[in-house]
């Protein structure tokens, strides 16, 4: 943890021994009494805590806060609904690149069972979000839903948007040849299909709504690395890195 973020209620009250945020100040960071450490709040500023008191059972912290957070990347990601273990990995490393939102959709080739998993039942996806802030010193942490179809997704994608759409297989120019930066503060919405890749009735609703199709060159990419690999273009074309 690179920043120890917390919710708003919970810096009123003591940090319970148990909880992993208290292991990694005592034995990650080994602070003791009285020493510091960076901490946020969740979509909120960054500052300093303080390790007031340390009891068998919890922990005593102060909190003086400093400036907001900078705003997200305006990058948005459509993913096909992939296996748990793969969302995890998107959820975590998308939003320590900053993305504003994440729709996990389903697919005419994923697989239904997927939203079931407890990733999505019991909100265990917000943790990732949370350890992937916190690994970028940042606290925001970007828009997420699961479950609604492709079409609806697209159909709610602000006008000005530039819209992409990653395809191994049909696309014949390379993500690295858009021009994001082209529109002043643009919109960028990046749609990646899932592990067995866009339908053909799925490749006419994207081009429908205004998607272009581009690839990530010739080799065959998992899609958490397809993930990692399309935000950075985004983001070098946006001026961000």
């Amino acid at each position: 943890m690179n920043l120890i973020l917390f919710e708003r209620d919970e810096i009123t009250r003591p940090l319970s021994r148990g909880d992993p945020r208290a292991e990694h100040l005592l034995r990650v960071l080994g602070r003791r009494e009285g020493d510091t450490f960076d901490a946020g709040l969740v979509n909120g500023p960054r500052g300093k805590g303080t390790l007031v008191a340390v009891a068998t059972d919890a922990l005593q912290l102060s909190f003086v806060w400093g400036a907001e957070s900078p705003a997200p990347a305006p990058i948005t990601l459509i993913v096909g609904l992939p296996r748990p273990q793969t969302a995890r990995d998107i959820l975590r490393d998308a939003t320590a690149l900053g993305v504003t939102a994440m729709h996990f959709v389903t697919t005419d080739k994923g697989e239904s069972s997927y939203q079931r998993s407890t990733l999505w039942s019991t909100r265990e996806w917000r943790r990732h979000l949370v350890l992937g802030a916190q690994q970028a010193f940042d606290t925001r942490l970007p828009e997420v839903t699961c479950g609604r179809s492709l079409l609806d997704v697209v159909g709610r994608v602000p006008e000005r948007a530039v819209r992409v759409a990653l395809d191994h297989y049909e696309a014949t120019t390379g993500l690295a040849g858009f021009r994001f930066a082209a529109a002043s503060s643009p919109e960028v919405v990046l749609a990646f299909g899932p592990e067995r890749g866009w339908s053909n009735a799925e490749r006419a609703v994207l081009r429908g709504a205004g998607f272009a199709l581009a690839h990530l060159g010739g080799r065959v990419l998992r899609t958490e690395t397809a993930v990692v690999a399309a935000v950075t273009l985004a983001r070098a074309q946006l001026g961000l890195i």
